[in-house]
């Protein structure tokens, strides 16, 4: 027997999609693959001449940058959470 129960489903609400929040690595590391597929692309239309070497420090110098700030606004947002008033 399974423990699945759907009636909420039946009764046409949606599924309540509960979840952790996306961590800040995995945003910060898809905001740079899309940022070198872009600029990929932009290379190969001819619009701008990019030197790779200066791409790369760019690249990382933002996503070094968005890291810490990621992970302060994080440990900022973890402080501030109520606690259960225990010691």
């Amino acid at each position: 027997m399974s423990s699945y129960d759907d009636s909420r489903l039946a009764a046409g609400q949606e599924p309540e999609l509960v979840g952790s929040p996306a961590r800040v690595g995995t945003v910060v590391w898809g905001l740079i693959v899309v940022a070198l597929a872009a600029l990929i692309i932009i290379s190969q239309l001819g619009i701008v001449a990019l030197n790779g070497t200066y791409v790369l420090i760019g690249l990382m110098i933002g996503a070094g940058a968005a890291l810490i700030v990621g992970g302060l606004v994080s440990a900022h947002r973890r402080d501030n959470k109520s606690t259960s008033g225990k010691s």
